[in-house]
């Protein structure tokens, strides 16, 4: 009797133990599955996977105009990846000056087949340092116009880090030289208000001031 009531005994206490380990189990599974969408939705939160701040930021536009492209919509960020250069450009609100020339210019096809391409990008402000005199007569003479504008191009879309130190050849056939670092860049002596803008086919650095050929 009395080994009898032991065992009565002896069997829940057994139960109720490994009910307890089950329980813990569970709960370190629990916390392996919280952890695992955590490493990864990483990559999505820092915009390609990169682990510092630093090179998250560089993978996103950066600079004081870009505060002037829409939200939403064509000419938005989103909406400009979606298109080849020229037509992106053609909804950005900042570069509307640039676009009548490239179109002046019969640039349009050639911007827009080019493959990985970077296009340093007056904006209107840019433009309107030129005297209209002078404007006038580089919107009237096609070559000097195309010079201008293929100067303004080089080949491979190039990063933040390239323009630290680079010196580019440009569709034009002369070079220009970039320098900076951080979110602060110039492009042959011009600032980039709105840097590593993508479209489908090119990355776009918006600049404040219209860069000339050396002859």
């Amino acid at each position: 009797m009395i080994k009898n009531n032991r065992l009565a005994v002896a069997l829940p206490l057994l139960a109720l133990a490994v009910s307890l380990t089950a329980c813990g189990g569970d709960a370190d599974t629990g916390a392996d599955m919280g952890a695992a969408p955590s490493t990864g939705s990483a990559p999505m939160a820092t915009g390609g996977g990169a682990p510092t701040a630093g090179e998250s930021a560089a993978a996103a536009p950066f600079g004081t105009a870009c505060s002037a492209v829409p939200a939403s919509g064509k000419g938005s960020f989103t909406g400009m990846a979606e298109d080849s250069v020229a037509t992106a450009a053609s909804n950005n609100p900042v570069l509307s000056t640039l676009v009548a020339a490239v179109k002046k210019a019969g640039l349009v096809d050639t911007l827009n087949s080019a493959e990985d391409i970077t296009v340093f990008a007056p904006t209107d402000d840019a433009f309107a340092k030129i005297d209209k005199a002078a404007l006038d007569k580089v919107l009237a003479d096609k070559k000097m116009l195309t010079d201008i504008l293929t100067y303004h191009v080089v080949q491979g879309r190039k990063t933040p880090a390239d323009l630290a130190d680079g010196s580019f050849a440009t569709l034009q056939g002369g070079k220009v030289t970039t320098s900076g670092s951080g979110q602060d860049y110039t492009v042959g002596g011009a600032g980039v208000v709105c840097g590593n803008v993508s479209t489908r086919n090119a990355t776009v650095y918006i600049i404040d001031t219209v860069l000339m050929p050396k002859k």
